[in-house]
Protein backbone atom coordinates (compact mmCIF):
# COMPACT_ATOMS: atom_id res chain seq x y z
CA UNK A 1 0.00 0.00 0.00
CA UNK A 2 1.30 3.37 -0.77
CA UNK A 3 1.06 5.80 2.06
CA UNK A 4 0.51 9.31 1.92
CA UNK A 5 1.74 11.93 4.54
CA UNK A 6 -0.08 15.52 4.31
CA UNK A 7 0.90 18.12 6.99
CA UNK A 8 -2.86 19.05 8.08
CA UNK A 9 -5.01 18.42 10.28
CA UNK A 10 -7.94 15.59 10.18
CA UNK A 11 -11.39 16.79 10.50
CA UNK A 12 -12.93 16.00 13.19
CA UNK A 13 -15.03 12.99 12.61
CA UNK A 14 -11.54 11.30 11.39
CA UNK A 15 -9.66 12.50 14.99
CA UNK A 16 -12.83 10.98 16.79
CA UNK A 17 -12.54 7.58 14.87
CA UNK A 18 -8.99 6.86 15.13
CA UNK A 19 -9.05 8.19 18.99
CA UNK A 20 -11.65 5.16 19.62
CA UNK A 21 -10.22 2.78 17.57
CA UNK A 22 -6.68 2.62 18.40
CA UNK A 23 -7.37 2.89 22.57
CA UNK A 24 -6.63 6.39 23.36
CA UNK A 25 -9.49 7.75 25.03
CA UNK A 26 -12.78 9.22 23.82
CA UNK A 27 -13.04 12.78 22.92
CA UNK A 28 -16.62 14.71 22.37
CA UNK A 29 -16.90 15.79 18.26
CA UNK A 30 -18.23 18.93 19.56
CA UNK A 31 -14.61 19.56 21.46
CA UNK A 32 -13.07 18.43 18.01
CA UNK A 33 -14.56 20.49 16.03
CA UNK A 34 -13.82 23.86 18.34
CA UNK A 35 -10.10 22.69 19.46
CA UNK A 36 -8.69 21.16 16.42
CA UNK A 37 -8.54 24.46 14.69
CA UNK A 38 -6.19 25.58 17.60
CA UNK A 39 -3.59 23.66 16.78
CA UNK A 40 0.07 24.41 15.94
CA UNK A 41 0.32 21.71 13.80
CA UNK A 42 -0.74 18.74 12.09
CA UNK A 43 -0.27 15.47 10.29
CA UNK A 44 -2.06 12.64 8.61
CA UNK A 45 -1.25 9.48 6.79
CA UNK A 46 -3.68 8.39 4.41
CA UNK A 47 -3.91 5.11 2.46
CA UNK A 48 -6.15 5.36 -1.07
CA UNK A 49 -7.40 8.65 1.02
CA UNK A 50 -8.54 6.77 3.95
CA UNK A 51 -6.95 8.50 6.72
CA UNK A 52 -5.41 6.05 8.93
CA UNK A 53 -2.87 7.91 11.06
CA UNK A 54 -2.59 11.32 12.72
CA UNK A 55 -0.91 13.55 15.08
CA UNK A 56 -0.76 17.54 16.35
CA UNK A 57 1.05 19.84 18.33
CA UNK A 58 -0.48 22.35 20.77
CA UNK A 59 1.40 24.57 22.91
CA UNK A 60 1.84 28.86 22.80
CA UNK A 61 4.09 28.64 19.96
CA UNK A 62 7.11 29.80 21.77
CA UNK A 63 7.99 28.39 24.87
CA UNK A 64 5.69 25.29 25.44
CA UNK A 65 4.65 22.90 22.65
CA UNK A 66 3.02 19.05 23.36
CA UNK A 67 2.59 16.33 21.01
CA UNK A 68 -0.87 14.67 21.01
CA UNK A 69 -3.03 12.62 18.99
CA UNK A 70 -0.27 10.38 18.04
CA UNK A 71 -2.62 7.31 16.44
CA UNK A 72 -2.20 4.66 13.84
CA UNK A 73 -5.56 2.70 12.65
CA UNK A 74 -4.85 -1.18 14.53
CA UNK A 75 -5.08 -2.37 10.71
CA UNK A 76 -2.41 0.13 9.98
CA UNK A 77 0.02 -0.69 12.65
CA UNK A 78 3.49 -1.97 12.33
CA UNK A 79 3.81 -0.40 8.78
CA UNK A 80 5.84 2.28 9.97
CA UNK A 81 3.21 4.98 9.70
CA UNK A 82 3.84 6.11 13.65
CA UNK A 83 7.52 6.68 12.72
CA UNK A 84 6.60 9.00 9.27
CA UNK A 85 3.92 10.93 11.71
CA UNK A 86 6.34 11.47 14.56
CA UNK A 87 9.24 12.27 11.83
CA UNK A 88 7.18 14.94 10.18
CA UNK A 89 6.38 16.51 14.00
CA UNK A 90 9.78 16.72 14.96
CA UNK A 91 10.56 18.56 11.18
CA UNK A 92 8.33 21.32 12.37
CA UNK A 93 9.20 21.33 15.57
CA UNK A 94 13.26 21.83 14.26
CA UNK A 95 12.22 24.01 12.30
CA UNK A 96 9.44 26.21 14.17
CA UNK A 97 10.11 25.74 18.04
CA UNK A 98 12.98 28.47 19.13
CA UNK A 99 15.98 26.98 21.13
CA UNK A 100 15.17 26.55 24.81
CA UNK A 101 11.61 25.62 24.06
CA UNK A 102 9.42 22.56 26.20
CA UNK A 103 8.46 19.94 24.09
CA UNK A 104 6.48 17.53 25.78
CA UNK A 105 4.41 14.53 25.42
CA UNK A 106 2.22 11.70 27.01
CA UNK A 107 3.69 8.56 26.11
CA UNK A 108 1.36 5.16 25.21
CA UNK A 109 4.16 3.93 23.69
CA UNK A 110 7.67 5.19 24.97
CA UNK A 111 9.51 3.01 22.38
CA UNK A 112 8.36 5.30 19.59
CA UNK A 113 8.96 7.96 21.19
CA UNK A 114 12.64 7.35 22.58
CA UNK A 115 13.77 7.04 19.18
CA UNK A 116 13.60 10.73 18.35
CA UNK A 117 15.23 11.60 21.99
CA UNK A 118 12.38 11.92 24.72
CA UNK A 119 12.97 10.75 27.70
CA UNK A 120 10.95 9.53 30.57
CA UNK A 121 10.88 12.34 32.80
CA UNK A 122 10.97 10.00 36.28
CA UNK A 123 12.52 10.58 38.87
CA UNK A 124 12.75 14.25 38.37
CA UNK A 125 9.35 15.45 37.58
CA UNK A 126 6.04 13.03 37.25
CA UNK A 127 3.33 13.77 34.14
CA UNK A 128 0.09 14.29 35.88
CA UNK A 129 -3.52 15.01 34.31
CA UNK A 130 -6.86 15.46 35.61
CA UNK A 131 -10.12 15.42 33.08
CA UNK A 132 -13.19 17.28 33.69
CA UNK A 133 -15.85 15.37 34.23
Amino acid sequence: MDAKLIETLVSAEDFTRLRDISGLSPRPIEAARVGLPRSLFGVQVLVHQHVVGMGRVVGDGALNFEIVDVAVDPAYQGRGYGRMLMQAIMEYLERDAPKGAYITLMADVPELYEKFGFKLSRPASEGMFIIKR
